[in-house]
């Protein structure tokens, strides 16, 4: 049976996971989660870079995937050449969905919702360039929304002010009222998308890159039986000692993850 490994952070990629079981049932979609270096969006690049590359690749020796999804916009705009280096199966990064936005929009002006470290890499220029040529992008990097999509997803209530304090800001600026689409360009915010929707003014539209990395992974997973079932439960990896675990276990059991292990890599 086919099996993926799905990393993140956080709990933000459990949006990915579910948007790849929902594209393939048949599937195993194990799921890590780097809870003892959790959040990304604030480290530095030198930081990451040193521990990412080992830290997948002994992820893949314990879990045996036969693709690896980095669930993580600020960990595939930094190291995922670094990460393929390291481990001998197909790796499908996270990047934020510019193309789509780009196509989307109406009124030429697309928002980006990131983190601060997705925000400053040279690879979101990289994709406004690319895909983007003749648009205007307007960017916000928050943090501040990293958390509270973890907070809700482990069953806490959140303040709804406390999600417009973090997204209002993005049409505030020049060219902020022209905004018609804006790309979720973080795994977390999917999980508060209703929240950031009800910041947003009348007729926004979001959008993220789930249902494409789910499609990706589908081409480059070898071939499966789309009628059969999963061979085996999933399993979700937590680094960071069992406190991370007791802390993420109500939002991996709200995603279907029963078996949940401490990895200290």
């Amino acid at each position: 049976m086919v099996r993926a490994l799905v990393f993140d952070s956080g709990a933000g990629g459990l949006t990915i996971a579910d948007a790849l079981r929902r594209a393939a049932p048949d599937l195993t979609v194990d799921y890590a989660a780097d809870a003892g270096f959790f959040p990304y969006g604030v480290k530095s690049d030198a930081e990451l870079r040193d521990r990412l590359p080992d830290l997948c690749a002994g992820l893949c020796d314990i879990a045996h995937p036969d693709v690896l999804v980095i669930a993580c916009n600020t960990a595939s705009t930094l190291s995922l050449e670094d990460i393929r280096s390291r481990v001998s199966i197909p790796v499908v990064g996270t990047v934020p969905a510019i193309r789509p936005a780009a196509l989307k929009t109406r009124s030429g002006v697309i928002g980006v919702l990131a983190t601060p470290g997705t925000i400053r890499r040279p690879y979101l220029s990289d994709l406004e360039t690319m895909f983007a040529a003749g648009k205007t992008v307007v960017r916000r990097g928050s943090a501040g929304l990293v958390d509270l999509a973890e907070r809700a997803v482990r069953g806490q209530e959140i303040d709804p002010q406390a999600v417009a304090e973090e997204v209002v800001p993005l049409f505030a600026g020049p060219d902020g009222e022209k905004i018609d689409v804006v790309v979720l360009a973080c795994t977390h915010f999917p999980l508060i998308r209703a929240e950031i929707a009800a910041a947003c003014p009348p007729g926004v539209e979001l959008i993220d890159s789930g249902d494409a990395v789910a499609r990706q992974v589908l081409r480059l997973s070898p071939p499966r039986d789309p009628d059969a079932s999963p061979s085996s439960a999933a399993t979700a990896y937590v680094t960071g000692g069992i406190a991370n675990l007791v802390a993420m276990q109500p939002a991996l059991k709200r995603f279907g993850y029963e078996r949940i292990e401490v990895v200290d890599l």
